[in-house]
C-alpha cells in the first residue's frame, strides 16, 4: 500500500522530551518505519516549522514532507488549527501530482484529522484517525488553562462521524470516544502505542549507573518525558518529600526532559516551578534536572533506576511506562487512561491515583523494602512488554485496519503463511 501518515505538529524528526515533542512523534516515526519494512510505501506530511527544511527530507527510507503552512518556524501546536486550511490545500495539490495514488491516510491528531478529511472529501481517500489526546477529556482536566479553542470540539464530533475508521490507544480511549463523542463502536479499534525492541533493551543497572554517573547504593527514582503541568511531575516530587517525612527514606529523583540539552529555566519554564517545589519538599538537592536526553541513551536511564514514576493527571496512553517495563523497571504510575491499561497492579508495579503523593510515597516505601518484589516486578514488565507492545505488533494491527478502509486484500503469499500461522497456533492451543 502507498499510506500518507499526517501529523501536523509531531515530526518524526524531532527531538522528543520538548514541550510539543512528546508520544506523538516516537508513535509517527516508529509505526512508518515498521510499515516501510513491511514493504508500503510511507510518505510522512508534517508542518515546516524551520525556514531551512527542504521540502521533502528522509528517514530510513521514508519520505518526511515539510508541509508549508503558516510561518516557517515553531509555534506551539494551540496557534496552528488557523493555518491547518493552507496544510489541506497543499495536501490536495501534493497527492494530485503524484503518480501513483494513495491508498489511504492515517491522520494523527485532529487538526491532522480536519486537514485529511478535506482531503477525503476532495480525492476520495478513506482516512483512519488516531487523537492521541481528546479535546473534551483535556478540557475536563485542564480546564482555563486548555490554550485550545471550543471550535475543536466540533471537528472532533466530525472526524469521529467521517474517518472512516478511529484508533483508539486504550479502553479508557474507546470508552471516551463513544461517552464523550457518541462513536460508533464498529469503527473503532483497539491499537496500543509500543517500544522499538531495538532500541530499548535491558542493561546491567551497576553499568547503567557507572555510564550516567549515579550512585550505586542510593534508591533511585526516575521520572522521564515532557515538562508540561498534566504530567503531574510535582506530584512525584512531592511524593518524594512524603517518602522521605513518613517513612524515612531519602531517595534520589532524577528528571529527564525539557527543551534543551542542559537543564535550563529559561528554555523550560516548568523547571522552575518544580525546582521552587523541591525546596518546599525540602527534598532540592534529592532531585536532579538532567535536561533532554536522544533516544540512543534512554535504555541506560530506564535501566539504571529502581523504579519508574509517572502520575499524569490523564494520560491518552503513555509511552514511557511500556519504555521502562522493556528495560526491566517496574512502574508506578497515575491509574488514568493508557497507563491502567499498560501496567499491570501488582504484577508489573502499581497504581495509584494522580496528584495523591501519600499513596506513591506509600508505594515508593514498598518497593525500597522489597528488592526482590522490585526485580519481580520488573521481570514481569519485561515480559509484557515484549509480548504485547511492540512496535512490530502495533504495525501489523494498523496494517489490519488499513487494509479494511481501503479495500487492499493481503498478497496471497502472505495470507497463506497467516493462516498456516493460525493453523498451527490452533492444532498447539
Amino acid at each position: 500500500m502507498k499510506i500518507a501518515l499526517i501529523s501536523e505538529h509531531a515530526s518524526p524528526l524531532a527531538l522528543a522530551g520538548g514541550v510539543d515533542s512528546g508520544g506523538q512523534n516516537i508513535y509517527v516515526a516508529n509505526v512508518a518505519r515498521q510499515l516501510h519494512r513491511a514493504g508500503h510505501q510511507v510518505d510522512v506530511f508534517t508542518r515546516r516549522d524551520r525556514s531551512l527544511l527542504p521540502l521533502v527530507s528522509e528517514m530510513d527510507g521514508i519520505r518526511i514532507v515539510n508541509v508549508p503552512a503558516g510561518p516557517p518556524r515553531q509555534l506551539a501546536k494551540e496557534r496552528l488549527l488557523p493555518y491547518m486550511n493552507e496544510f489541506a490545500e497543499f495536501l490536495i495539490s501534493f497527492f494530485q501530482k503524484e503518480r501513483h495514488p494513495y491508498h489511504l491516510m492515517h491522520a494523527n491528531f485532529f487538526m491532522s484529522g480536519l486537514a485529511a478529511l478535506k482531503v477525503k472529501h476532495a480525492l476520495r481517500i478513506p482516512v483512519v484517525t488516531t487523537f492521541h489526546a481528546l479535546g473534551r477529556v483535556r478540557r475536563i482536566h485542564q480546564g482555563d488553562d486548555d490554550g485550545f479553542p471550543d471550535e475543536r470540539f466540533a471537528i472532533e464530533d466530525d472526524l469521529v462521524q467521517h474517518s472512516d475508521a478511529v484508533i483508539a490507544e486504550c479502553p479508557q480511549d474507546e470508552t471516551d470516544l463513544i461517552e464523550l463523542y457518541h462513536a460508533n463502536p464498529d469503527r473503532i479499534e483497539i491499537v496500543p502505542c509500543g517500544f522499538d525492541i531495538d532500541e530499548l533493551q535491558q542493561v546491567d543497572r551497576d553499568d547503567a549507573r557507572a555510564a550516567l554517573g549515579w550512585p550505586c547504593d542510593r534508591f533511585i527514582v526516575l521520572q522521564l518525558g515532557r515538562l508540561v503541568q498534566r504530567k503531574g511531575i510535582d506530584n512525584v516530587i512531592r511524593g518524594m518529600g512524603a517518602l522521605r517525612r513518613d517513612y524515612g527514606i531519602d531517595a534520589q529523583l532524577y528528571i529527564v526532559g525539557g527543551n534543551s540539552e542542559a537543564p535550563n529555566e529559561i528554555a523550560t519554564p516548568e523547571i522552575a516551578r518544580l525546582r521552587g517545589i523541591a525546596q518546599r519538599e525540602q527534598v532540592a538537592t534529592q532531585t536532579t534536572f538532567v535536561g533532554r536526553r536522544g533516544r540512543a541513551h534512554l535504555s541506560q536511564f530506564y535501566s539504571a533506576a529502581d523504579v519508574f514514576v509517572t502520575t499524569p493527571w490523564y494520560e491518552p496512553f503513555g509511552i514511557t511506562p511500556v519504555e521502562a517495563m522493556a528495560c526491566g523497571t517496574p512502574v508506578i504510575g497515575a491509574d488514568v487512561g493508557g497507563i491502567r491499561y499498560s501496567v499491570k497492579h501488582g504484577e508489573t508495579g502499581w497504581l495509584v491515583p494522580p496528584r495523591d503523593p501519600s499513596a506513591l510515597a506509600a508505594r515508593l516505601a514498598a518497593l525500597y523494602r522489597d528488592p526482590a518484589l522490585a526485580r519481580q516486578m520488573g521481570i514481569a514488565g519485561a515480559a509484557r512488554a515484549h509480548a504485547e507492545f511492540t512496535w512490530q505488533g502495533v504495525a501489523q494491527s494498523l496494517e489490519a485496519v488499513y487494509r479494511q478502509v481501503a479495500k487492499v486484500p493481503r498478497p496471497r503469499r502472505e495470507a497463506a503463511a497467516q493462516q498456516r500461522r493460525s493453523a498451527v497456533g490452533a492444532a498447539y492451543g
